[in-house]
């Protein structure tokens, strides 16, 4: 009866196949329990960004206040400045830069106790090469289909001495929407400049 027994090397293959299939089974399965969970912490991250900013903004506008001790003798009141500038800074609180809004017009300066590169990624390929360049040619195309006037074009500049970053200019920032937007990108690319910055310390 030798003719009715199946050869051993097919049994075997046939297992191997089983297993081979179980396991492709598995990792696709494995596969997609990662990708679902790579999408939910994307979500709470940029949930967790939101936050951040809106706790960014809030601390912001507490510091612009300043508390007023009562004088026993009355003084001249000395005039303040009606436009205080806005200031980036770490999680910790360590000063980053300062954001002065002018008119339609932005100014940033950096904290004089930290020197900030000029040419770090987070500022050239981030802050000039996705935000404000794009924004720039977006507003240079608004003008040739006459949506805009040549002299409400955003433009920048970035002053720098030798590869120390001295200020950022922003003229014809825009809108209000604009004016946030950029106000976010100028806290994260300061904020990885620091990073770097006490990285090579």
């Amino acid at each position: 009866m030798d003719y009715l027994r199946i050869p051993e090397t097919s049994l075997a293959a046939g297992r191997l196949s089983d297993t081979q299939e179980k396991t492709t089974k598995r990792l696709a399965e494995l596969k997609s329990y990662l990708e679902k969970k790579v999408a939910e912490h994307q979500d709470e991250i940029h949930n967790l960004q939101s936050f951040l900013e809106t706790v960014d903004n809030i601390l912001a506008e507490k510091s612009y206040r300043r508390v007023q001790l009562p004088k026993s003798i009355p003084e001249t009141p000395t005039p303040t400045d009606s436009n205080p500038p806005q200031t980036i800074r770490t999680i910790s609180g360590v000063l980053l830069a300062d954001i002065f809004v002018e008119g339609q017009n932005l100014r940033i300066v950096p904290s004089k106790d930290i020197k900030f590169d000029a040419n770090a990624p987070p500022l050239r390929s981030f802050l000039v090469g996705k935000v404000l360049e794009p924004l720039h040619v977006k507003d240079e195309e608004s003008t040739r289909n006459q949506q805009l006037s040549p002299d409400q074009v955003l433009s920048y500049d970035i002053d720098r001495e030798a590869t120390t970053l001295k200020q950022i200019h922003v003229k014809n920032y825009g809108d209000e929407r604009r004016l946030n937007e950029l106000k976010n990108a100028l806290r994260w690319t300061f904020r990885r400049m620091y990073e770097k910055t006490i990285g090579t310390q």
